[in-house]
């Protein structure tokens, strides 16, 4: 599914539903459990796993950026800051399995949002992959693919 992108006041929501056929726990160990966690997204490490703690971002030159956790409640949310802005994964239980929402609550679009928004949906057919025991999607073929779509849309957002 493509992400819900709204303008609010002076900042831009952008927001992704999924639903998984695993339990919770499942789910919250790929967001908050390094081992589950490079699965996905091997750039990420999650140094403390509390209110305050860190989540290093590798940025490949030997250097990280640490993000910071604002908001923990295990197995339900995790929020940390992204740069300027902030990431937050929302977990509860559903019929089928388990609900997620993603959101980034972006502060400034740039010419890298349409990146970065793309990068998430390929992280979260990743999870979606590796949850429902599917092959692993292609992940430069789906950024071909979904990259001029985000592009188009954050282009009619900002009116460039």
């Amino acid at each position: 599914m493509t992400a819900s992108i709204q303008k609010m006041d002076d900042q831009v929501i952008v927001e992704f539903e999924r639903d998984f056929p695993v339990e919770i726990d499942l789910v919250w160990r790929m967001l908050a459990e390094n081992q589950y966690l490079q699965k996905w997204f091997a750039d990420l490490e999650i140094e403390t796993l509390e209110e305050g703690g860190k989540i290093l971002f590798d940025m490949k030159n030997g250097t990280f950026e640490e993000m910071t956790i604002t908001s923990l409640s295990v197995p339900n949310v995790l929020e940390y800051t992204w740069g300027i802005d902030l990431v937050r994964f929302d977990v509860t239980p559903s019929k089928t399995g388990t609900h997620l929402i993603f959101k980034e609550t972006i502060s400034k679009v740039t010419d890298h949002t349409p990146k970065d928004i793309t990068g998430w949906h390929i992280c979260l057919d990743v999870i979606d992959a590796i949850l429902s025991n599917e092959e692993l999607p292609d992940t430069q073929f789906r950024y071909n693919e979904l990259y001029p779509m985000y592009e188009e849309k954050f282009a009619e957002l900002t009116g460039k």
